[in-house]
């Protein structure tokens, strides 16, 4: 993060007087955890709110507390959040996102697969030789990989390796413009679950029942297992999680099936 290392005392005490001199009516704390509890307190809030199920002591420091289960998903429980405070939430939900960015001298024919391999833990992320072997799988299928990585990775003639290249509005134009994107459980993977059906999630460790895709259309792996997301409920079984491998690849060429060569309409 970036109070981390020696950088932490030059950058914290600049940042907790900007804080400290928001002052806002009301802070809302969605991640429940100390960091984000300390940021809303510093604040100087005058109402503070947070979830039940905080943890790390968070709940330590909100004024109010939205009761919410801690079995459901994510978006769910921040719904319930937001609906305390006093938010009205509409029976359908609603995830507008720009159109995105173009890349320069980047042509979405032929139609291509988004790859997003990497997350910021480790246990999230696809080996590199799984990566390898999902574009020779695909082949002669174009295979986009982006995302944010020091990890360097070779690939064959049909994979655009594009990681740290995009900038986010690009990396949305991408994820519009292709025919299937995988990608582990990260940040990019929920952007998509917003703008496509066409996605598959990979989960290793993390529980798809609470940060899987909020997309009842979208594909969620787990544990050698594909699922639709609206297959899945809080009380649904899952086995414990394991790494992907190399040999899973071949289920996800089966269900993403033969990509046409006319350009997405």
């Amino acid at each position: 993060g970036e109070f981390s290392g020696l950088n932490a005392p030059r950058t914290f005490w600049p940042w907790l007087k900007k804080t400290r001199s928001l002052r806002p009516d009301v802070a809302l704390d969605f991640q429940g955890l100390l960091r984000s509890a300390l940021i809303g307190k510093v604040s100087g809030a005058r109402e503070f709110w947070g979830m039940s199920d905080g943890r790390e002591g968070s709940r330590l420091f909100y004024r109010r507390t939205a009761k919410v289960d801690r079995r459901a998903h994510a978006v769910d429980r921040y719904l319930k959040l937001a609906e305390a405070f006093g938010a009205r939430v509409p029976d359908q939900l609603r995830f507008p996102l720009p159109t995105g960015d173009p890349l320069p001298r980047f042509d979405p024919f032929p139609p291509f697969v988004l790859l997003h391999p990497f997350a910021r833990g480790n246990r999230k992320s696809l080996r590199r030789s799984v990566v390898e072997k999902f574009c020779e799988a695909f082949e002669p299928v174009r295979i986009v990989i982006v995302g944010k990585s020091t990890r360097q990775i070779s690939v064959p003639e049909n994979c655009v390796n594009l990681l740290n290249q995009t900038t986010l509005l690009q990396l949305i134009w991408l994820i519009r413009a292709a025919r299937f994107v995988v990608s582990v459980d990260s940040g990019p993977m929920h952007i998509a679950a917003a703008v496509t059906s066409q996605l598959l999630s990979i989960h290793t460790w993390s529980d798809p029942r609470r940060v899987g895709p909020y997309n009842s259309e979208a594909w969620i792996w787990k544990n050698g297992q594909l699922l639709r997301a609206g297959e899945i409920t809080p009380t649904t079984k899952l086995k414990r999680g394991r790494a992907f491998r190399d040999a899973d690849v071949k289920a996800i060429v089966d269900l993403v099936g033969e990509i046409p060569e006319a350009p997405k309409s």
